[in-house]
């Protein structure tokens, strides 16, 4: 055995002297992984979902059928509902629902996107018909979409997401106010009037006059509408298979066709006499100004039903098919073209719509077949059921469309807009929307954004007060050089050498401000006050940086620190001195302070800030190595110690209660607080050199080890046991290089490497198949052995008697994890390998791929 440990592997080295070249040649039996399966083409239909060769040839999933008739028996009521509300002809509403599956389920870049005839551009249809006529609107709605063809060209789509929140869920929320009143009188069996406030002011009247046969047929409509989600037990899993839309208006006509009601009901003319499009007549202001109104409010709306599905499609489970992410700008290109040909078909204008999307990603879509086929039942539906669809009730479609608007005012919405003090543009944008029309209102709305924005950018309120002793300037609002004046003036408020606390609550601060607080610090700590600043809960936050540089993040080693006090260390030995006879010396000090008494107030602040750095003190005499272990601690003591005394305090008065004991290499490359994310508290850990745990009565044991064991599982209760190897063990390196028939005596790290023999003559046996790591071979033998003694350590931890006890309650696990340091990849032995004292032939470390936040707080 060598006398030393290597520290670097040799690429070149894959066998040792003693090891037979054919028992490394069995690695060949781990084949490499097969090339992943080649996805389908997003612009071939997406996932077919039928047989090995997805992509090939015309093949619809299963799913993507039954997806497709959910939507088409949600989308068919609603488009006739939407096409009574606008006054246009019913038919339109059919045409615009087949064109926004057949023609946008294909050229959309929103594979699960369903679009069609949508509420929100309801309002806007319904102004237009009555201001030019049904044959100008359809040309307006082809103008509009090749206008959104333009914006597609010019890949400006996202742009459109730059919209506040707030604006777009009043613009939405109007528009539902402006559809429940409209519908409200259909409801009650009158006509509604051609604005939002004549029908406000209407409805006393309205309520005077009412249709008996209307109300009781709507009112059956909206009961079921609502009580069909929640129907309980097993009668309601079974019911709700079928739309409650689709139940509504089904059991609402039935019931009015056996009761005899009359009521006006849906009237299909022959599509002989469809009417079609018409050269635009009217003032051109006026038209320009609705095709841009068109154009704006169904792109908006298609894009952010777009992204809203795209978070639908990555939180479902079921089923696991990758969906691609909508392509904004080919998802408003296709809504163009689907414009285009609803208009000149005689059709309404296109949006996507949230909920058919929502309930195609529920019902299991897998790609853009499903749009398409809704499309498709939608276009035979229109030419061969005719006839029942004529016994539907008109009162009992405005039913549906009227909670359909009502439901636009999202409470969840309205939640986030107030969470996010935004209730005042929500507001106005709404009632804007109302009164006086959806463009009108929505310009409104972004002229209040951009008003309360500057508003909140130029107001700041800085108060001052003493708590305990402290000083506490709190800063609300945003600091931009306008309050900078303001901000000086309450900082010099503030005693030199007292102790204060700026508290910052905002989220925008400019240079001049940043100046200003700069400078106020350095002086303030000049003068041998202390300085520290806040967010609103409390926590530190960063000090304003300095010109000179500063000390790096917590994980830069000493030889890449940029502080003052490190640069000194790394100097070379004469200009150390040189710069080392500057400095004072501890008989300075004392010769300063000859009568000996611990200096007080500020005088103290400011020499306790010179220790272990800062000022060139008796500290500049110590050895480079000493005073880089002391700028680390003082490092510490400024950055880290204020923002975990608190826990740490906790800990101190409860105790500690880990919840793993952690076994890994004493290796200095491996930190494991940083690998693990973990804090003070979190780990029990044990270090050695090879990551080593003798097993019980082996000659020469450490019972050092054996004690933590036993501590961690019998006193502190831990619940499981983590083995953590690594990529370049030198421990592992001078195994392999061990002479055959070597005894291990001779030095204590000699003796200590004995107890990795086991996991060298495992991996030597023909017994046990190799560990490695999924999808790829061991890039040397070194790494072989690294994996594979973590194997045996597991097997050495079950010897001991605790641990086995433990594993037979079940109320402890054991873990295998490898870490290369290269890669700065972590790798878990896989489940069920070891974890209850089982192994299994596969010893496999998989690689822990890293999650986003919403998964990690799941």
């Amino acid at each position: 055995m060598t006398a030393a440990i290597p520290t670097r592997t040799d690429p070149m080295s894959w066998t040792t002297p003693t090891e037979p070249a054919s028992r490394f040649a069995r690695i060949s039996r781990f084949r490499r992984p097969h090339r992943p399966p080649r996805e389908d083409r997003d612009d071939r239909g997406g996932h077919g979902g039928g047989g090995k060769h997805g992509g090939r040839g015309f093949r619809i999933a299963g799913s993507d059928v039954s997806a497709s008739i959910s939507v088409f028996l949600i989308a068919l009521p609603l488009s006739l509902g939407i096409a009574l509300a606008t006054g246009a002809p019913l038919q339109a509403g059919l045409v615009a629902a087949a064109v926004g599956g057949l023609v946008v389920g294909r050229l959309g870049g929103a594979p699960l996107q369903v679009s069609g005839p949508a509420a929100g551009l309801t309002v806007v249809t319904a102004d237009l018909i009555q201001r030019f006529g049904w044959r100008t609107t359809c040309a307006i709605t082809i103008c509009a979409g090749l206008a959104q063809l333009g914006l597609a060209a010019l890949r400006v789509a996202r742009s459109a997401l730059a919209v506040s929140p707030a604006i777009v869920h009043g613009m939405l929320a109007g528009i539902g106010v402006t559809i429940a009143l409209a519908q409200l009188h259909i409801v009650l069996g009158g006509t509604p009037q051609s604005s939002a406030v004549d029908n406000v002011r209407g409805l006393p009247a309205q309520l005077a006059n009412l249709h008996p046969g209307a109300l009781s047929v709507s009112l059956l409509t909206i009961a079921v509408l609502l009580a069909w989600p929640r129907i309980p037990g097993r009668t309601g899993r079974i019911v709700r298979k079928i739309p409650g839309t689709l139940a509504a208006v089904a059991i609402a006509t039935a019931l009015a066709a056996l009761a005899g009601v009359s009521l006006e009901r849906v009237d299909l003319p022959s599509w002989s006499s469809h009417a079609l499009p018409a050269l635009p007549e009217g003032p051109v202001l006026g038209l320009l100004a609705a095709v841009l109104t068109v154009t704006l409010v169904g792109s908006v709306e298609s894009l952010l039903s777009a992204v809203a599905v795209d978070k639908l499609t990555a939180a479902r489970k079921k089923p696991d098919v990758h969906i691609p992410r909508a392509r904004l700008d080919r998802e408003l290109a296709g809504q163009g073209a689907g414009n285009v040909v609803s208009g000149a078909l005689g059709g309404l204008p296109i949006t996507g719509v949230a909920v058919r999307s929502a309930a195609n990603v529920a019902a299991g879509g897998v790609s853009r077949h499903a749009t398409m086929l809704h499309g498709l039942w939608i276009a035979i539906a229109a030419l061969l059921l005719v006839p029942v669809l004529d016994l539907i009730p008109l009162a009992a479609l405005a039913a549906l469309v009227m909670v359909v608007g009502v439901q636009m005012v999202n409470l969840v919405h309205l939640r986030s807009v107030q969470r996010n003090r935004e209730m005042l543009v929500y507001v106005v944008t709404l009632t804007a929307v109302v009164l006086t029309g959806v463009l009108e209102g929505v310009v409104i709305g972004i002229a209040v954004a951009v008003a309360v924005a500057l508003h909140r950018l130029t107001r700041t309120r800085i108060t001052v007060e003493v708590q305990d002793g402290i000083h506490r300037v709190r800063a609300r609002g945003q600091l931009t050089f306008l309050a900078v004046p303001r901000l000086s003036r309450m900082l010099h408020q503030v005693p030199w050498d007292a102790d204060c606390v700026v508290e910052l609550d905002g989220s925008f601060m400019d240079h001049a401000a940043f100046e200003a607080l700069h400078d106020w610090q350095t002086a303030h700590i000049a003068h041998g006050g202390t300085a520290e600043f806040t967010g609103r809960a409390g926590g530190r936050i960063a000090e304003p940086a300095t010109e000179s540089p500063t000390c790096c993040r917590p994980w830069t080693p000493w030889r890449n620190h940029q502080c003052a006090e490190h640069s000194l260390a790394r100097l070379d030995p004469s200009r150390r001195s040189e710069r080392m006879d500057d400095a004072p010396s501890a008989a300075d000090h004392d010769a300063a302070d000859p009568s000996g008494t611990k200096p007080s107030g500020a005088k103290e602040r400011a020499m306790g800030r010179t220790r272990f750095g800062g000022t060139r003190s008796a500290s500049a005499a110590r050895s480079p190595g000493v005073r880089q272990l002391a700028s680390g601690i003082s490092s510490f003591q400024r950055n880290t110690a204020p923002l975990v005394r608190g826990e740490l305090a906790r800990l101190a008065r409860e105790g500690q209660r880990p919840s793993q004991l952690f076994l890994t290499c004493a290796d200095s490359r491996l930190v494991t607080s940083m690998i693990t994310s973990s804090g003070p508290g979190d780990l029990f850990t044990v270090r050695n050199v090879g990551n080593l745990v003798p097993p019980p009565g082996a000659v020469g044991a450490d019972d050092s080890v054996a004690a933590a064991i036993e501590y961690a599982v019998d006193v502190l209760r831990v619940e499981s046991i983590t083995v953590c190897g690594h990529s370049g063990c030198g421990a592992m390196q001078a195994l392999l290089n061990t002479p055959a028939g070597a005894d291990g005596a001779g030095t204590p790290l000699r003796r200590w490497l004995r107890h990795g023999l086991p996991s060298l003559e495992r991996m030597r046996s023909r017994q046990h198949s190799w560990a490695r790591i999924s999808g790829r071979l061991p890039a040397d033998a070194v790494e072989q052995l690294c994996l594979t003694n973590v194997v045996q350590q597991l097997e050495h931890l079950r010897a001991h008697e605790s641990v086995a006890r433990r594993l037979a309650e079940c109320t402890l696990e054991l873990h295998g994890m490898y870490f290369h340091v290269g890669e700065a990849q972590a790798y878990l032995l896989a489940d069920g390998v070891g974890a209850r004292g089982d192994y299994s032939d596969e010893e496999v470390f998989n690689r822990v791929a890293p999650t986003t936040l919403e998964e990690s707080r799941a």
